[in-house]
């Protein structure tokens, strides 16, 4: 009798399909043997790193053969300040990927149920789907969250209702009233996991302030990274806040030493130095005016831009479009996975970078020969 791994797995696991991230710099340089690319598919910091960061990361590489410390003492202190919650009141991840997936393992169990958006970002059914539980996803609203339908979509199976705000990849964003709205119809044996990946570029004045409305819904989950403004990508940390129970439970799937040393200073670093984030905030704000300009310039649609990245579609028949942006040296994220056909999720970079974007789109459109 031949091995057959697959009958040995749970059958819901052959469903699932893997992430699949922004495609690396090396590869593209590697299967086009073009030296110079501009990665705007992943919503990386186009400043990069803190120097403040960089340059205490140096002085910890003597530490590498010793274990961090498993429950990020400095570092969750740092956030108790920072965000003015209890230190009992903070989980660390290895990004907020792995405190996703412990929400969803503490929360949801025998048949219950994860809800999500159609168009929710898709690492959310992957690790729900991963790990044998149902995923029911509510219809959007011309690419936005839709509240009364995901209000609707909960049934007596619901255990916990996950969603980005702003949303990844189409940019729509639950404002301060809708949301407390949702959360005061919404029985609380139900949790709500929110996942503010994007809230340091969120300027909007009726943006939720989820941290003031922890003691009012002690069902609520907030969910925010390193990764974005802070440039820390690399290293993958993140971290969420909840009512103090709520965190307890989640520590018991908490695998030990989850977050390693660099990631644990470098995070410490970036929260000393919020005049790099404030850099980074105001470019971003430009980028957007600059990109929003160019795009209309170029007759092309877009979504509503809040966060650090432009949904564009463009419609051209006969031309890959992926292909023919990293023939230029620009790497773009195609959104048929979320099935969203002709649409593109396009970081906001540099001025040079936008620009340099903004270019090779005009040279598709005019269907110009790319190398």
């Amino acid at each position: 009798m031949s091995f057959d791994p697959e009958k040995l797995v749970n059958p819901k696991l052959l469903q699932v399909k893997p992430y699949q991230p922004g495609k690396p710099i090396a590869e593209c340089q590697r299967e086009l043997g073009l030296t110079h690319f501009i990665k705007m598919a992943s919503n990386e910091n186009p400043l990069g790193t803190s120097e403040l960061v960089k340059s205490q990361l140096a002085k910890e590489l003597v530490h590498l053969s010793v274990y961090p410390d498993g429950n990020g003492f400095e570092l969750k202190t740092a956030l108790s300040k920072h965000h003015q919650v209890k230190f009992s009141e903070i989980i660390l991840g290895n990004g907020s990927e792995d405190v996703i997936k412990m929400a969803i393992q503490t929360f949801v169990w025998g048949q219950g149920e994860l809800l999500i958006f159609e168009y929710a970002f898709g690492a959310y059914k992957i690790l729900a789907e991963g790990l044998g539980f149902t995923v029911k996803e509510v219809p959007s609203q011309q690419y936005g969250m839709d509240l009364a339908a995901m209000m609707s979509g909960v049934t007596a199976n619901t255990k916990l209702i996950i969603f980005a705000n702003p949303n990844n990849p189409t940019g729509s964003y639950i404002n301060h009233a809708d949301f407390v709205s949702f959360m005061n119809k919404l029985n609380q044996d139900v949790m709500v996991l929110c996942d503010e990946a994007y809230y340091e570029y969120m300027v909007e004045k009726d943006y939720p302030q989820t941290l003031t409305l922890l003691k009012q819904y002690p069902n609520l989950i907030i969910t925010r990274t390193f990764s974005k403004a802070n440039g820390l990508a690399g290293l993958r940390v993140g971290y969420a806040i909840a009512d103090e129970r709520v965190i307890d439970l989640m520590n018991h799937v908490r695998q030990p030493f989850n977050v390693n040393h660099l990631a644990q200073v470098a995070a410490l670093m970036a929260l000393q130095d919020q005049d790099f984030v404030k850099q980074v905030i105001r470019l971003n704000e430009q980028g957007k005016t600059q990109f929003a300009d160019g795009l209309k310039k170029l007759n092309l649609s877009f979504l509503p831009c809040h966060g650090n990245f432009f949904t564009v579609e463009i419609p051209i028949e006969g031309i890959n479009v992926f292909e023919a942006m990293l023939k230029q040296g620009i790497i773009i994220r195609p959104l048929m996975p979320y099935r969203m056909k002709n649409y593109y999720r396009i970081t906001i970079g540099t001025f040079e970078q936008n620009e340099a974007c903004l270019n090779a789109l005009k040279k598709i459109l005019h269907k110009e020969r790319v190398v």
